[in-house]
C-alpha cells in the first residue's frame, strides 16, 4: 500500500513511525529540507521537498499510483488544496487535517465539491470524547462495546468492595470466562495483567461472552444503576477546544463558563457562542476561580496551550472538590505525574487523531470494529490471516507488551475468552485493546510473513 503524507509536523510524524513497521511504501512531503534529511536517516521513507498546494509537486510523485494521501500541514487551506488536488489527480483516498471552526461549519460542502474523503480535527476528536464523558456517561447496564457475542462494559470497582485488592489472577480464577482489559486510574487507562492489584477508585472494563455478561451485570451491579450528567461545566482556555466543547454543551442545555486570558480571543468567543458565559481573565488565578463558583461546578476541564498550566488547574479543582476533572495533554512526558494527581480524564489530541487516521488506513478489511476507551486506548475487532506472525503459539510464549492485550476471539461459533495456553488460528476474529499511545504496535501485528521479535 502505498501512503503519502503532507507535513512533517508532529502529526505528520507520530503516523510515519507509526507505519513504518507495516507493510507500506510511505512517502514524507515537507517543505523542510534539514527535518526531512533527519527523517530519512531514522526511518526507512522516502522524503520529498516540495509544497503541498503544488500541483506539479502531486504530479512528480505520480499521485494517482498511491492508495491513501494525508495533508497535515500547519495550514487548513493547504490541507484542503493538498487533497482535493490529489483527488483529482487519481488518489484513492485523500484525508485533510482541518481545525478552523470557520471549515467545519461548512465541512459537509467542502468535503463534497472539493471531492475529499474525509477530515480529521484534533479539537473536536477531544471534544466528542469529553462530551461523551459528561453527558453520556454509561452505567453498567449499558455495554460499552459490544459485537456479536462479545459485550464490554464499564463499572467503578467501589461498587464491589470484595474485589478490591484482588490481581488479576485472582480475580480470573473466580471469573474464568471474563477478563478485565482496561482500568481507568486517576486519568490514565491502564492494560491490566497478572499482578496488577484493583484499588479503591478504580474504574474497571470489563469483557466476557454477551450471555454471561448480561447475566453476571444484572446479579452483581443493577442496584448500583447510575446515570448522572454534567449540568455545570467551567472550562479554562478558549482554543478551539475550548470552543467546541463549550458550544456543545450549550447546545445539550448545560450551563457553561468559559475562561479565556486573550481579550481579542473573548470577543470572538462571546460572537459565536450562545447561552455561554466568557470571562477574560487569567485561569491560572485561584481568586478568580473561586469567585467564579469552582466548588459548585460538575465538571471542569483544562484546554489551556500549556501543559503545566493545565494539570495545575485540574489538580486545584480536584482538591476544591469538583467531581469530574479533565485536562488536555499533549505531550507524553507527565504519564507518570498524571497517575499521582487523581485527575479523572486526561485525553492527548496526538493519541486521538493517529488513531482515527490509522483505522482509516488499515480499512475493513483488516480491523471490522473499533471503540475507544476514555480516549486512550481503543478496543479493536481484527481479523487474522494465514500471513501473520503471531499465529499457532501459545500466548504465554509471546513476547506482548504491557501496553496491550488479546481480549477475546470468536472462532466460528465458538467465543473463548483467552489465557496463557490459548493459540490463535487464521480465520479468527481477535479482540484487542491497545493504549493509543502505542497504537503503531498494531501495524506489526498486522504485517505478513514476519514474527516481529514476538517471542520470548
Amino acid at each position: 500500500m502505498k501512503i503519502a503524507i503532507f507535513g512533517a509536523g508532529k502529526l505528520g510524524l507520530r503516523i510515519t513511525e507509526a507505519l513504518v513497521e507495516g507493510d507500506y511504501d510511505i512517502t514524507l512531503v515537507d517543505t523542510n529540507e534539514d527535518k526531512l534529511f533527519q527523517i530519512g536517516q531514522q526511518y526507512d521513507v522516502l522524503t520529498f521537498i516540495g509544497d503541498a498546494k503544488s500541483v506539479d509537486v502531486l504530479k512528480q510523485l505520480n499521485i494517482k499510483t498511491y492508495d491513501f494521501l494525508l495533508s497535515c500541514t500547519s495550514s487548513d487551506d493547504t490541507n484542503i488544496i493538498c487533497a482535493s488536488c490529489a483527488k483529482v489527480l487519481g488518489c484513492k483516498k485523500v484525508v485533510a487535517r482541518v481545525t478552523e471552526p470557520e471549515h467545519m461549519n461548512q465541512m459537509g460542502f467542502i468535503c463534497q465539491h472539493f471531492n475529499i474523503d474525509a477530515v480529521v480535527n484534533p479539537d473536536m476528536l477531544i471534544t466528542s470524547e469529553i462530551y461523551r464523558y459528561l453527558i453520556e456517561k454509561y452505567s453498567i447496564t449499558n455495554g460499552v462495546y459490544t459485537n456479536k457475542r462479545i459485550t464490554m462494559v464499564e463499572f467503578e470497582a467501589d461498587k464491589e468492595p470484595q474485589i478490591i485488592g484482588e490481581d488479576m489472577k485472582a480475580f480470573r480464577m473466580r471469573h474464568p470466562e471474563m477478563l478485565i482489559v482496561g482500568i481507568s486510574r486517576h486519568g490514565k487507562l491502564l492494560i491490566p495483567h497478572g499482578n496488577d492489584v484493583i484499588q479503591s477508585g478504580d474504574t474497571l472494563f470489563l469483557l466476557g461472552a454477551s450471555d454471561l455478561m448480561v447475566e453476571f451485570t444484572g446479579k452483581l451491579f443493577l442496584k448500583h444503576k447510575k446515570v448522572q450528567k454534567a449540568q455545570k461545566v467551567m472550562i479554562v482556555g478558549g482554543g478551539r477546544t475550548g470552543y467546541y466543547l463549550a458550544k456543545k454543551l450549550s447546545d445539550f442545555g448545560a450551563f457553561v463558563k468559559i475562561i479565556e486570558n486573550n481579550k481579542k480571543r473573548c470577543h470572538y468567543l462571546t460572537n459565536n457562542l450562545h447561552n455561554v458565559i466568557v470571562l477574560h481573565g487569567n485561569g491560572t488565578d485561584i481568586n478568580l476561580l473561586l469567585s467564579e463558583n469552582l466548588a459548585g461546578m460538575d465538571a471542569f476541564v483544562t484546554c489551556t496551550g500549556f501543559d503545566e498550566e493545565n494539570l495545575l488547574l485540574a489538580l486545584t479543582a480536584k482538591n476544591h472538590g469538583v467531581e469530574d476533572v479533565i485536562s488536555k495533554i499533549s505531550h507524553e512526558s507527565y504519564d507518570d505525574l498524571i497517575s499521582t494527581l487523581g485527575i479523572d480524564m486526561v485525553l492527548n489530541p496526538m493519541d486521538l487523531s493517529a488513531g482515527t487516521i490509522l483505522r482509516m488506513i488499515s480499512g475493513e478489511k483488516r480491523v471490522l470494529s473499533t471503540v475507544l476507551l476514555q480516549g486512550q486506548a481503543e478496543l479493536m475487532e481484527i481479523y487474522t490471516d494465514d500471513k501473520m506472525g503471531l499465529l499457532g503459539v501459545p500466548l504465554k510464549d509471546l513476547n506482548l507488551p504491557d501496553f496491550f492485550i488479546i481480549a477475546a476471539i470468536n472462532r466460528g461459533d465458538e467465543t473463548i475468552i483467552p489465557n496463557g495456553d490459548t493459540v490463535i488460528k487464521a480465520g479468527d476474529h481477535v479482540i484487542i485493546v491497545c493504549l493509543l499511545s502505542h497504537i503503531g504496535y498494531v501495524e506489526r501485528l498486522l504485517r505478513p510473513n514476519t514474527k516481529l521479535g514476538f517471542f520470548k
